[in-house]
């Protein structure tokens, strides 16, 4: 019960604040621009539906690309990281030679 008045209440309170947000002028128009946007850009895909998984496949394509790459980023630094350890503990491992003076 209580989970149910909790969701009511964040429900209540986000259509109050974005109600007040709106006695902005300048909220509103964005807001209007942004809602007719996502109106023409429905219309066209619901008119268009193989374009819309065309769409979803390409953003797909390049969000795994993306991450591949910033992937393969973060192994060659963890690799280069390991490699300046290695070096730096194979010189700590090492013992020093002390040089007679004659």
């Amino acid at each position: 019960m209580r989970n149910n008045k909790l969701l009511f209440g964040m429900m209540i309170g986000g259509l109050i604040g974005g109600l007040v947000t709106l006695f902005d002028r300048e909220t509103r128009s964005r807001t209007k621009v942004q809602f007719l946007n996502a109106k023409r850009k429905t219309n066209y895909y619901v008119k268009n539906p193989s374009e819309a998984v065309s769409t979803a496949r390409i953003a797909c394509n390049k969000f795994n690309e993306s991450f591949n790459s910033s992937a393969d980023n973060a192994i060659n630094a963890l690799e280069q990281v390991e490699q300046t350890i290695e070096k730096i503990t194979s010189k700590n491992e090492q013992p020093k030679r002390l040089e007679s003076v004659e």
